[in-house]
């Protein structure tokens, strides 16, 4: 006996986005190699994005990238420690800044202050 025609998909949705991902990597000795990154609890995690507009504004246009499925990311990033793929992360610590002369010059000082901190305590204290 035919199954009656529903108007409802009966498949679950797709747990990834359909089509490749921007997915950041490192450049390594044998080629490019995936970024892992770690959840808020500190677990690994695989990451892509869904557009490269969404990859530059999180993690900078020097982030250099390739395309991969997401069940592909999966795949080369298990054996790693990291089962999981998150994509699009929205939250996301910024990039450190490069050092530069001057604040080099301004932790000189802060570590001059902290000397005569100290021995205006020794000399209080004393």
């Amino acid at each position: 006996m035919a199954q009656p025609v529903s108007d409802e998909d009966p498949e679950p949705s797709e747990p990834f986005p359909a089509g490749p991902l921007y997915v950041p990597v490192r450049p390594g000795p044998l080629g490019c190699a995936a970024r892992l990154f770690r959840t808020p609890l500190g677990d690994r995690t695989a990451v892509g994005f869904t557009s490269e507009r969404a990859l530059t504004a999180t993690l900078g246009a020097g982030q250099p990238w390739v395309r991969l499925a997401a069940p592909a990311l999966r795949d080369m990033t298990a054996p790693l420690g990291a089962v999981t793929v998150t994509v699009d992360p929205q939250l996301s610590a910024p990039a450190p800044r490069p050092r530069t002369r001057h604040l080099r010059t301004a932790g000189t000082l802060r570590g001059a202050g902290v000397a005569a901190l100290v021995m205006a305590l020794s000399y209080w204290i004393g």
